[in-house]
């Protein structure tokens, strides 16, 4: 039955607000409820575009974008993907940072789903609530490790909502097949026991066989109700990262972002620098800052790397040092998780970055800590006295969390650094040279592998396929990226960039034998008529 009146102009996938034709006002029983003027869509962009620059702060330039997204789906994603290099730092880092912490006071209308502890049982019953059956890309959180920002609890679901709006507006995901989920265990931030707005559940963390149990039932429930969906697992903790990946991935089409998306970023990130730098691949040695599930994952992956260009396993984990919190990741500690032993290594003890850094002597010095200003002048010195040109990647985020800023690495440096991030920052002028930082955003993977992933109904997500996009997108990068300083395409090309992945990936899925559709004869041309376009 073809929804009418006011049905239509209350669904934002439906609503064009004033760009309704005189046509389709009469056809569909808008004729009264609309304003006289047809507005085409060009000129309501440009209103919201108006509304956007004269607000105060990026915060309320979310908020503008947010209640745009849930009253007309299509101005929102035209308006984003038409100006998304402004638009992306708004939508997500550094701004859908603080746009969690304020989740329950900014709470306006609902999106996607929330699942709680006190669910359990009925998890296939609340996903038959959900009014779309062709999920194509579910983003799923707990909330236990948003961004840097560590535990906000039901708060975090601000991070799938805008993951997937970035799966829409740099890959062309149609926003009717996607699906943002937060399970709700509780929460051990107790700052939120007391704040009235809380949408969440006011209780610690529910740990141990019956956070799995919840888990299992998701991932069962939700594959039964959407057979063709991509799970991707965002922002969970470092206990449950990587044990959830390994229980998932050979039996779901599944992985986590960052784990893995941040991994091939950042070898993308490194096969760019090798590039300025020189030497191969081989040659390199690594020292991360942080030792949780993104640096695991970009190792694992720089390790499989290394294993192609011919070294050994044992060989490759070798070039690959790691600071914790107690310094070093040596072998004559006793306090290793499981996840750190393979690259515990025989050396000597040293207590702070500085003195790891003389300990292995890294080519790429890659923060993964979420500690803001972790990067001192010393460690930055001492790394370009090591290195004519030494690679500073401040991965963490959002901006208030990185190791370092561009500035200070360009200028500790004497300009020298190949600098990477993973928040935005601005060109820097340095001796009359103008250096553009490279911006190391997961949004130059995730959407990519998804649409190739989706376009072939791939059975499963395979480390392959992000080895394969991480030198895709490395590929993408023309010796005047490089000049600039930035080790990445520019954002505005995003979708393109997408779709260059994507086919990578799709051939990749069809080579392993898992993709469930026929191989077309022009591939490329299939993944480009999956891709949505916010038109009306």
């Amino acid at each position: 039955m073809t929804r009418r009146g006011h049905d239509i102009l209350h669904d934002p996938l439906l609503n064009h607000g004033t760009a309704h034709t005189r046509e389709e006002r009469d056809r569909l029983g808008l004729r009264g409820l609309l304003p006289h003027q047809v507005i085409p869509q060009e000129v309501q962009e440009a209103r919201v575009l108006e509304n956007f620059h004269a607000a105060p702060t990026d915060l309320a330039r979310y908020t503008i974008l947010t209640n745009l997204q849930d009253r007309n789906e299509s101005l929102f994603y035209r308006v984003v993907t038409d100006n998304i290099e402004t638009m992306m730092p708004i939508i997500y880092t550094p701004t859908v940072g603080q746009a969690c912490q304020e989740f329950s006071h900014l709470f306006r209308r609902s999106r996607g789903m929330y699942i709680t502890i006190g669910d359990r049982g009925e998890v296939a019953d609340l996903l038959a609530n959900w009014p779309h059956d062709d999920v194509r890309v579910i983003v799923v959180t707990d909330g236990e490790r948003i961004l840097g920002l560590g535990d906000l609890g039901s708060n975090g679901m601000g991070i799938p909502i805008g993951k997937l709006s970035l799966y829409t507006a740099c890959a062309g995901i149609d926003p009717a097949t996607t699906l943002p989920v937060t399970i709700d265990v509780g929460t051990d931030n107790h700052d939120l026991f007391d704040d009235p707005f809380y949408v969440g559940m006011k209780q610690p963390r529910v740990r141990g066989e019956a956070y799995d149990a919840l888990l299992d039932e998701f991932m069962e429930a939700v594959t039964a109700r959407f057979p063709r969906a991509l799970i991707q697992f965002e922002d969970f903790g470092n206990a449950n990262a990587f044990r959830l990946l390994r229980r998932y991935r050979d039996r779901y089409c599944t992985f986590n972002d960052d784990i893995q998306g941040t991994a091939a970023v950042a070898l993308a990130g490194v096969l760019s620098a090798l590039r300025i730098t020189g030497g191969n691949l081989a040659e390199q040695r690594f020292l991360f800052h942080g030792a949780g599930g993104a640096g695991l994952g970009i190792a694992n992956l720089i390790v499989s790397a290394l294993t192609e260009a011919g070294l050994t396993t044992a060989d490759a984990r070798a070039r690959c040092w790691f600071v914790d919190s107690r310094g070093l990741v040596v072998a004559s500690r006793t306090d290793l998780t499981e996840n750190k032993l393979p690259f515990a290594h025989e050396a000597g003890h040293a207590p702070d970055l500085l003195g790891a850094v003389d300990e292995a002597r890294p080519t790429f010095l890659i923060g993964v800590s979420g500690q803001h200003g972790a990067f001192t002048q010393d460690v930055v010195r001492r790394m370009a006295e090591l290195n004519e040109r030494p690679a500073i990647f401040a991965l963490s985020n959002p901006t208030s969390k990185a190791e370092c800023t561009a500035a200070r690495a360009y200028e500790w440096t004497e300009g020298r650094a190949v600098f990477s991030s993973g928040s935005p920052f601005a060109p820097v002028e340095y001796q009359g040279r103008t250096l553009v930082p490279g911006q190391g955003n997961n949004a130059y993977m995730f959407p990519g592998v998804g649409l190739g992933v989706t376009a072939v109904e791939s059975g499963r997500v395979t480390d392959e396929m992000f080895m394969v996009a991480a030198r895709t997108l490395a590929g993408l990068v023309s010796e005047d990226h490089l000049a600039s300083g930035s080790l990445y395409p520019p954002l505005r090309d995003i979708r393109e960039i997408s779709a260059a992945i994507a086919v990578a990936v799709a051939e990749l899925a069809h080579s392993q034998g898992l993709a469930r559709v026929p191989r077309p004869e022009d591939l490329a041309a299939q993944v480009r008529d999956r891709m949505w376009s916010p038109v009306y």
